[in-house]
């Protein structure tokens, strides 16, 4: 499968949630193994500052780095994590 780093939200969803800001330090553990977003459910990762390595668990060869002021879309149920080795601050939108 090929990256899909400018995959872009459906139209007509609407944020429910957004995490709290995470930074290299407060990043759950959670986020760095492989999880995935509920059915029915998309998620938007946002990067404030700095940057951060983004995997699908399916294509795990590419390592999409997010910077600051970009964002990276997460279809339902694909699983994926994120790669910290350097500052950053980012949050995860929820989109139904």
């Amino acid at each position: 499968m090929e990256p899909e780093p400018n995959l872009e939200l459906p139209a007509g969803l609407a944020v429910q949630r957004t995490t709290p800001t995470f930074d290299e330090h407060s990043t759950p553990a959670g986020l760095r193994g492989a999880h995935s977003v509920a059915d029915g459910l998309w998620g938007r990762l946002v990067v404030e500052q700095g940057s951060l390595g983004f995997v699908f668990e399916d294509t795990p060869d590419d390592v999409r780095t997010v910077q600051a002021g970009e964002h990276q879309v997460i279809p339902p149920s694909r699983l994926h994590h994120v790669v910290i080795d350097r500052p950053v601050r980012f949050a995860v939108e929820f989109h139904r």
